[in-house]
């Protein structure tokens, strides 16, 4: 009986979401999994236990569709036919769809292994229903309170589902972030610890949006050797001796490139190498080292990684590049969506001038917030990242969006000429007088939250610039 049930479910699903795209109704990376997990609510662990090199699950709050898709390009040049959601559906709807792509109409696997981006808060469960191989968890901030609460509770709440996991299993944690290193803490999983080396990036940035500052064995702040920025760095208790773990893949130096790319130089057990990323930003770079410490997890050549992570292009809205039309003006797309995501994009944008030196000076932006349910509907972060990075720098800036007022008062107040600003609330017409603005040779920066990126996206492959981000 589950057989069958589990096999109307996969047909149910595949035909929910050839409809859904027919009628154009959505990309199909959400429903057909909700319409299949109704008739049969296992059918997410069912169809993953079909998997012969098992489910990988990735998790975090930035970077994560990012790093995901770094991997898939990873384990796809090493022969891997990688089941992948790779629109960035990442609630349990979204996985199980996923799921049901993979697979035929019997609902037999055609890929080799599963590899899940997963939202934060569905993480609990998705590793209830995959039993993964593999659990990747690369940073913990502050992202839309409304939804998720504080990070010592998302925490506490990973650290329980971990416990539940086979001893086979391995955990992959960011060593530089204190609440994503504490997950491995008396874990009976193997853990394998990644983390940034290089000195020359420690400059303190954005401490006041530290969120994870005090111990989790006595309580005490920490005291930081090293810090990236946020709570991101070196660090000990003074109390209780608790320090952050020695990272067994590092990145021992990371020179940035501008906007363009960036090298890295990696060390690992028994080995080094160097690697040129065609993505800028130390961010960026840190997701390279998440993936590549995930691919020697699973047993990937180290030469295999470093080929497939110098060919790989961003995802739709994660730095971007897009050209407004044949021989139209150049687009950057950097998501932003938190205090921490949004200060270090600003802050890559301003180190780099956004543009080449010989191109018209100051920056051209367009800057979209919207407070949908899946932006977070409490915006207040705004005023925690750091758009002060920006005053004195800009030549002409558009915002949008649900927010855009309070976007336009939060420029101000970071020092922003309102000269400089107009407030185009829809986003369509706003990226039109956003190019408007533009003079000859100059990039336009645009920075949405995520609805507002969907929204774009939309408009920029209505406009043939762009595929469809099902299609990306």
């Amino acid at each position: 009986m589950e057989k069958l049930s589990n096999a109307f479910a996969v047909g149910l699903g595949k035909t929910t979401g050839t409809l859904s795209r027919m009628l154009r109704i959505g990309g199909g990376t959400t429903l057909p999994g909700r319409v299949a997990r109704l008739v049969a609510p296992s059918v997410l662990r069912d169809l993953s236990a079909t998997l012969p090199g098992g489910v990988i699950l990735l998790s975090g709050t930035n970077g994560k569709t990012t790093t995901s898709r770094m991997l898939a390009e990873i384990l796809c040049a090493n022969g891997e036919r990688v089941l992948h959601n790779r629109a960035g559906a990442n609630l349990i709807t979204g996985l199980t769809t996923t799921a049901l792509a993979g697979t035929d109409w019997r609902g037999h696997p055609q890929a080799t292994i599963g590899l899940f981006e997963t939202d934060e808060a569905a993480l609990p469960q998705a590793l209830a229903e995959t039993a993964p191989r593999l659990v990747l968890i690369n940073n913990l901030f502050r992202d839309q309170l409304d939804r998720y609460g504080e990070v010592d509770t998302l925490a506490q709440a990973w650290k329980q589902a971990l416990r539940t996991l086979s001893p086979e299993t391995c955990i992959v944690l960011n060593a530089d972030d204190p609440a994503v290193a504490y997950l491995g803490h008396d874990l009976g999983c193997h853990v394998l610890y990644y983390g940034l080396e290089d000195a020359q990036h420690a400059v303190g940035a954005g401490a006041h949006i530290a969120d994870s500052q005090f111990c989790q064995q006595c309580g005490e702040r920490y005291l930081y050797s090293l810090a990236f920025y946020a709570h991101i760095g070196h660090y000990q208790c003074p109390r209780c001796g608790y320090q952050r773990p020695t990272a067994q893949v590092q990145l021992a130096r990371l020179d940035l490139s501008g906007i363009e790319a960036s090298r890295l130089y990696l060390r690992y057990p028994g080995g080094g190498l160097e690697l040129n990323l065609p993505l800028p930003g130390l961010y960026n770079a840190t997701n390279a080292l998440a993936a590549f410490a995930a691919a020697l997890a699973l047993g990937v050549p180290p030469a295999i990684a470093r080929r497939a992570l110098e060919r790989f292009s961003a995802a739709f809205g994660r730095i971007e590049r897009v050209t407004a039309g044949e021989g139209g003006a150049p687009m950057l797309i950097a998501l932003i969506k938190n205090p921490v995501g949004a200060t270090e994009t600003v802050r890559m944008i301003v180190q780099t001038s956004a543009v080449p030196a010989h191109q018209p000076r100051g920056l051209h932006l367009l800057i979209a917030i919207n407070d949908r349910f899946a932006d977070g509907t409490d915006v207040s972060w705004l005023w925690d990242a750091e758009f002060e990075a920006l005053a004195g720098q800009v030549a002409s800036v558009v915002v949008s969006g649900t927010r855009a007022e309070d976007m336009a008062v939060r420029l101000k107040y970071a020092g922003v000429d309102p000269a400089m600003m107009r407030i185009v609330p829809e986003v369509h017409p706003a990226l039109d007088t956003a190019l408007a603005l533009l003079p000859a040779g100059a990039t336009l920066a645009i920075l949405p939250t995520y609805t507002a990126m969907l929204a774009l996206r939309q408009d920029l492959a209505r406009r043939g610039w762009v595929k469809p981000f099902w299609e990306g």
